[in-house]
């Protein structure tokens, strides 16, 4: 059987009409308060770590939320739908792939769109630590693309209970030549200054470093991927990179309940690259908004706006359990 592709309900803010507006306004000017997070070092069966932030009530179902490419817990979309999924009792666990929370790794290795590793060992020890609480995921962007990743190759036998993925990159290499592309160079420019000084920090600590200059030196996500993400993860060029790391292709092998929520108008990919009902598994229901631009989804007014994604999401966890 094959998934379900459905019309959005939403409807973006008329004040942030077009998708860069609905891009930038939450991305850079929302504000949401600050909740007291809790810090854990967690040790990686290779000898690296990573970083957890968590938040919410502590006998909680567990919410694991997996950051975009150059984040943390501190990006607004992040720190909201923490916000949001605390407020309705979940357990809240920010996920933090490696070096993207307080320190940098220990090892050359960093992070990628396909780096399912690190959040399956994470959510296997979740399993053991909290083996009778629902366990759900949600992933923006990169993490989003790792997300169904992960639920896509793990199949059965993946440790969550559902998930929702939100502005995926379903291709990566269509996604890479959007980029190069009109206004959706001042994305790439803004994404790779966080690569760039993600690596920067990475000099100055003991241990190997990997091929930082050439990739500082890149200025499209094509040149940083051959540069530096494929050699140093074990793909022959950034073509092999993205076409063994793209989400779309496991789409149909998913098995537990998922949400992809996605705009038609995101400035950060081609609508072609969108899958059709046929490439989904039975578990999966990629919901299409007509406005939303990348990882936005503003209501409301200019005075008092509101942001969708924290209010469809915890509902969507709540009318499946």
């Amino acid at each position: 059987m094959s998934g379900a592709v459905v019309d959005s309900a939403f409807q973006p803010a008329k004040w942030l009409g077009g998708p860069h507006l609905q891009t930038l306004f939450p991305n850079t000017l929302r504000r949401v308060a600050r909740p007291s997070m809790e810090w854990e070092v967690f040790e990686l069966s290779d000898g690296d770590f990573l970083e957890l932030a968590w938040t919410g009530p502590p006998d909680g179902p567990v919410a694991m939320v997996l950051h975009g490419l150059g984040g943390s817990w501190e990006s607004p979309p992040v720190r909201g739908i923490t916000h949001a999924l605390a407020a309705a009792g979940w357990r809240v666990c920010c996920f933090h792939f490696r070096g993207c929370g307080r320190s940098p790794n220990r090892g050359v290795t960093a992070y990628h769109s396909g780096m399912t590793a690190d959040p399956i060992e994470v959510l296997g020890a979740l399993a053991k630590r909290y083996p009778d609480r629902p366990r759900v995921a949600v992933g923006f962007s990169l993490g989003g693309n790792v997300l169904l990743r992960l639920l896509g190759e793990q199949r059965a036998h993946a440790p969550l209970d559902a998930a929702v993925a939100v502005s995926v990159p379903f291709l990566l290499d269509r996604c890479a030549d959007r980029m190069e592309r009109g206004g959706s160079r001042l994305y790439q420019a803004v994404l790779l200054h966080r690569l760039h000084t993600y690596l920067q920090a990475r000099r100055h600590r003991p241990g190997p470093t990997g091929p930082i200059e050439p990739a500082l030196r890149a200025r499209t996500f094509r040149e940083f991927d051959s540069a530096f993400t494929a050699p140093v993860h074990g793909y022959t060029s950034a073509d092999d990179y993205y076409a063994r790391a793209s989400c779309r292709p496991v789409l149909a092998h998913i098995a537990r309940p998922t949400l992809v929520l996605h705009s038609i108008d995101d400035p950060f990919m081609h609508p072609d690259i969108v899958p059709d009902a046929g490439e989904l598994s039975s578990s999966v229901t990629l919901e299409l908004t007509r406005g939303g631009g990348h990882v936005g989804f503003v209501e409301g007014t200019p005075w008092r706006p509101t942001y969708w994604l924290d209010r469809r999401i915890p509902e969507w966890f709540a009318s499946i359990a």
